[in-house]
């Protein structure tokens, strides 16, 4: 998870050029999915991209990803373990160990 030090870092970032008013929920969902397909096109022809470009990529993903959680007043660590418990549920480790199959077809 993102030190308090960088969540602070990202904060005065949009503070100090007053970016919070463009921030909406629906405008951070846009912008996850733009540089998501950013990070994507990186492997469209290649599956060793730049490193550099990945990162860059994979921080702007993250960091909207973060503006979005405050923006919406959750705990990105509580949610994160939610969902992986749901996750933990619908595929044991004993079945789907090693494994690519959706949980609706693993079976015991």
């Amino acid at each position: 998870m993102p030190t308090p030090a960088t969540l602070q870092a990202l904060r005065a970032f949009v503070a100090e050029r007053d970016w919070d008013q463009f921030h909406s929920p629906e405008n951070l969902a846009k912008s996850i999915s733009i540089e998501a397909a950013e990070l994507l096109e990186l492997y469209q022809w290649s599956q060793e991209p730049d490193r550099e470009r990945v990162e860059e990529e994979l921080a702007d993903v993250l960091t909207y990803c973060i503006h979005l959680a405050n923006r919406l007043g959750v705990d990105i660590d509580e949610i994160i373990l939610s969902k992986l418990e749901k996750t933990r549920a619908k595929y044991p480790a004993e079945l789907a160990k090693g494994r690519m199959t959706k949980y609706t077809d693993l079976q015991a």
